[in-house]
């Protein structure tokens, strides 16, 4: 399992990569934390399981210079502290540079968050233009 891309993400902020084959899917679990949460009841707040999720895209590309142009999502379920969220995301089809990649997220095998993810890999990285 070799990871290519988003090599310095942070395992507490976007997960750690379970499983990654390149161009086919990839999975990351991410611990819900008591930093992550919003209020007194302790939920977690929606964007640390959308950059789950995105983070899982990425690593199913599995290229340096794959970014993410935009993505349909949806939230089924809260997440609390304490909550182990997994993704897992299918690459689905690719056309020229851009690359589909589904995403659904659990806890306890219950889907709480899935998307498709529109994904481009470029010629360099985002920040050399």
């Amino acid at each position: 399992m070799e990871v290519k891309t988003h090599r310095k993400a942070n395992p507490r902020l976007l997960g750690t990569p379970v499983k990654v084959i390149e161009g086919v899917e990839a999975e990351v679990e991410l611990l819900a934390t008591q930093e992550m949460s919003v209020d007194e009841q302790r939920l977690v707040h929606g964007g640390f399981t959308y950059g789950l999720a995105d983070y899982a895209a990425m690593l199913a590309v599995n290229h340096p210079n794959v970014v993410l142009g935009k993505s349909e999502s949806r939230f089924v379920a809260p997440v609390k502290v304490g909550d182990m969220m997994k993704a897992y995301a299918k690459v689905m089809e690719g056309e020229d540079r851009r690359i589909d990649v589904k995403v659904e997220v659990s806890v306890l095998g219950n889907i709480i968050f899935k998307g498709i993810f529109n994904c481009y890999v470029l010629e360099k990285h985002v920040l050399d233009r």
